[in-house]
């Protein structure tokens, strides 16, 4: 029996975890604009099991392709080509998920996608000085955008690990954030606490440390890099779509 490829549903494949990633992405800032550490982590966990069964399909297509080898000796290089990068995709997802789901650093993550995506931007260029696919520019243009999301996706975890390793609120407190301020125990006031009550003796006045009663705001870079990132994220998403239209014809009449 003929080969029949399965790009297109690879290319669906890649706009089902941009739209995933990008939700999860919103709803994170969403949960740290409200000052909010366990929303964060309940986001990162509810896009865990999404994120890790897409990952998990893509490994497994990438592993066989690239065991077997598929593609006639006309467009063997394709075989490198698409597999090598689609590969790196479903190992960067399962990661991804894994560390999500058990509240892992996320910053190790963003290394690994960091570097993937360095490599992605490595094949699309050489894929599109020598003229591989039949539109090079918008394989290129769409190799480019997942290796952009990959790439800022290291300050974007970063920022969320340090994020959630101050759930007192402090995480941004010497930045252009003003974050809300928490009293806090003193030893004074704790030995205070401690001192037994006399009969007919007044306890000590004790002043409470300031509270401030107001909206917990992310600083402005935070803001914006997230916007950019998530911006990136569209971007991928769109051109995996655009992709997808172009090409969804040419595979659905290439089966024998």
């Amino acid at each position: 029996m003929a080969f029949i490829d399965f790009l297109a549903f690879q290319e669906a494949l890649l706009l089902i975890a941009t739209a995933i990633v990008g939700y999860v992405g919103l709803s994170v800032y969403w949960a740290m604009r409200h000052n909010d550490a366990a929303g964060v982590k309940n986001a990162l966990k509810g896009g865990a099991v999404p994120i890790g069964a897409v990952g998990a399909i893509a490994t497994t297509l990438a592993v066989w392709a690239e065991t077997t080898w598929p593609y006639p000796a006309s467009m063997a290089s394709y075989n490198i080509f698409f597999t090598d990068v689609y590969l790196l995709f479903g190992l960067t997802l399962v990661i991804l998920a894994v560390t999500m789901a058990f509240h892992l650093k996320l910053a190790y993550v963003g290394l690994f996608a960091f570097v993937a995506g360095a490599i992605t931007a490595g094949y699309g260029w050489n894929g599109y000085i020598i003229h591989m696919t039949k539109d090079p520019l918008e394989t290129f243009l769409m190799y480019l955008a997942f290796a952009g999301v990959g790439i800022f996706s290291l300050p974007a975890t970063i920022m969320t690990d340090h994020f959630l390793a101050h759930p007192d609120g402090t995480a941004f407190a010497f930045s252009v954030g003003t974050p809300v301020a928490r009293s806090r125990p003193s030893i004074q006031g704790a030995s205070r606490a401690v001192q037994p009550i006399v009969p007919g003796v007044s306890p000590e006045n004790v002043e409470a440390a300031p509270t401030f009663a107001g909206k917990f705001h992310l600083p402005k870079y935070v803001t914006a890099y997230t916007m950019f990132f998530l911006a990136v994220v569209g971007i991928a998403g769109y051109a995996a779509f655009a992709y997808l239209l172009a090409t969804l014809p040419g595979h659905l009449i290439s089966a024998p």
